[in-house]
């Protein structure tokens, strides 16, 4: 058995190490065919099988392993023993993605723990990141994770990358504790008090501070059974950051409640609040969201940075192609333009982009939204507000009576709203608005399905577009990769191609191993010309108009996505990660 047969700390030649491990008397015959038939009745790695079944013991079976390959078996140090200079050399980022945590430095050799000691691509990316040699040492998957766990998120023993020992020294010495029980009387004034104390104060600061540095779109502060987590959405991902002590749980969700003028009091009803700090001479929004859970109180923060939004075309990640018909669309003096796509797509500062085009001196342009995210010039800005019965279909109204040139309304969520978008485009006013549909073609059934007539959407829309949002590889660390067959055919290309390069981020203290920096938008757009209008008639169904768009050359949001991962701005991950798959 060679080295090459390694895929992973518990499929070493998968039958072969089963048959060695009856040859040495640890397991019987009879087990590894029932571990052989469980394999493949679900899948999985033999050696985790045979642990489960409990017919090995993993500690004997990572000896034997360790043997057969001829690499040492980890001994991973206990969590007071890793000084904090040899976990900077392996940033958390880099320790999940290729599951390894460092054990030694020793005459520029960095000894890892790893579960696949084996893999070539991945000791080269080390290698290449660390600056230092490798040697791996062969671990389970449940003892990296477990040592992941602990070297870099649990706060409340080690500190964590990123709090200093001096704050969190401070916060453990200062025994802040608010009392938990819902059905105790809360001493309202106790609890203001507790969190103006310094190290509370600090604390917070830290984590707003910290993820407006770091690009964080939002902050969630999540309660567990034994820790407080602290998460930033960065370019569309989910990182952990620290843990503190779960003595400080309610402590910082008071102080933040409190900065967003909320009630502390209340913790069995969600809430909304709001706050802007000012960090380096910007101003930031900051919108807060509680919501009770059976650990206390979760909070997501929004960050919204005022100030100068990019709002060019191109930086928006339009080719070339893709803005000609965009701008055509835009300029026109009626008709509806419909945006789709999930949550945090990008939709809405597509929109932004589209009046930053069209608003001037010589226009009125008017938005409803819910909320106002940025403040654009020469923009009139309405923000909803459906607690007090302003709905988008009672502030689209009011704009009717503005006499408007340009209408944005943040989102069509029912037939009112609908209805009376459809009829101002009608009547001589450009509308522009969202939806939550999966393509283009989605926004017409959508449309038709809220019980506005074919014959008024054909003749309201002009265009829709649908986006996602790809994460861009970092340029600092950018390197090409040869992608394999598999990986050629996935997204469509000839798999026997082998001029075909993509690129890959191999991590860096810029992307904080990520291999991703900042995003980019993939758009598929859908001109409503007469023959899409035809079949929107006759009742076509959805895949009969896309058919005909793509024939008539619409670009899909796969393909577009495709065309980046061949100029090298994004991966092949990435694609498979946003994109739908398609027929």
């Amino acid at each position: 058995m060679s080295p090459g047969e390694s895929q992973g700390f518990f499929t070493v030649g998968q039958t072969r190490i089963g048959s060695l491990l009856v040859e040495k008397g640890l397991i019987t015959e009879a087990q590894l065919q029932e571990a052989l038939r469980r394999q493949q009745q679900r899948g999985g790695k033999l050696g985790q099988i045979l642990v489960e079944m409990k017919a090995i013991g993993e500690e004997e079976l990572l000896e034997v392993l360790a043997k057969q390959l001829g690499v040492p078996r980890a001994v991973i140090p206990p969590i007071g023993t890793v000084p904090p200079e040899l976990l900077s050399k392996l940033p958390e980022p880099l320790a999940s993605r290729y599951k390894a945590v460092p054990i030694a430095l020793k005459d520029h050799v960095l000894h890892l723990a790893m579960a696949d000691p084996f893999d070539i691509p991945a000791l080269d990316d080390l290698r290449v990141a660390t600056g230092l040699y490798i040697k791996p040492h062969l671990a389970s998957e449940r003892e990296i994770q477990e040592a992941i766990d602990r070297y870099y998120r649990r706060p409340e023993e080690e500190g964590g990358p990123g709090l200093s020992q001096e704050l969190l020294k401070e916060i453990l010495e200062s025994q802040i504790e608010v009392q938990r029980k819902e059905e105790e009387k809360l001493d309202l004034e106790k609890i203001k008090a507790e969190v103006e104390e310094a190290p509370v104060v600090r604390l917070v600061d830290y984590i707003i501070t910290n993820a407006i540095k770091e690009r964080a779109s939002d902050i969630h502060i999540e309660p567990r059974e034994d820790r407080l987590d602290i998460r930033y959405r960065i370019d569309g991902i989910l990182h952990h950051v620290i843990s503190p002590p779960r003595s400080l749980q309610n402590a910082v969700i008071s102080r933040i409640k409190i900065l967003a003028d909320m009630d502390i009091a209340e913790r069995r009803m969600p809430q909304d609040g709001r706050f802007t700090i000012k960090l380096d001479f910007r101003e930031v929004d900051l919108r807060v969201s509680t919501l009770p859970t059976s650990h206390g109180e979760k909070i997501v923060i929004r960050l919204l940075r005022k100030g100068p939004l990019s709002l060019s075309l191109e930086d928006l990640g339009f080719d070339d192609d893709n803005i000609a018909i965009f701008r055509k669309y835009i300029h026109r003096p009626y008709g509806l333009i419909l945006l789709t796509g999930p949550t945090g797509s990008g939709k809405t500062t597509t929109l932004y982009a589209a009046l930053s085009q069209i608003a001037s001196s010589e226009k009125n342009v008017v938005t409803v939204e819910d909320p106002v995210e940025y403040q654009l010039k020469g923009v009139y800005q309405m923000q909803a507000n459906p607690a007090i019965g302003l709905t988008f279909a009672v502030g689209l109204r009011a704009i009717l009576r503005q006499d408007p040139d340009v209408i944005m309304v943040g989102e069509i969520r029912d037939y009112e709203t609908a209805e009376m978008a459809v009829r101002a485009a009608l009547t001589g006013h450009l509308v522009c608005s969202t939806l939550h549909t999966n393509d283009a073609v989605g926004t017409i059934v959508r449309l038709l399905n809220m019980g506005i007539e074919p014959f008024l959407v054909c003749s309201a829309l002009t265009m829709s577009v649908a986006q996602r949002l790809v994460r861009k590889i970092c340029p600092e660390c950018k390197e090409p990769v040869e992608p394999t067959p598999d990986m050629l055919a996935g997204l469509g290309l000839d798999p026997r191609d082998r001029e075909i390069i993509f690129y890959r981020g191999r991590g860096c203290p810029k992307c904080k191993g990520t291999g991703y920096f900042g995003r980019t938008g993939i758009f598929e757009i859908l001109e409503v010309n007469q023959r899409i209008k035809d079949l929107i008639l006759q009742g076509a169904l959805p895949e009969t108009i896309h058919r005909m768009a793509v024939e008539q050359g619409m670009v899909t949001l796969k393909q577009c996505a495709v065309k980046k991962v061949l100029a090298g701005i994004t991966t092949f991950s990435e694609v498979l990660r946003v994109c739908i798959e398609e027929d």
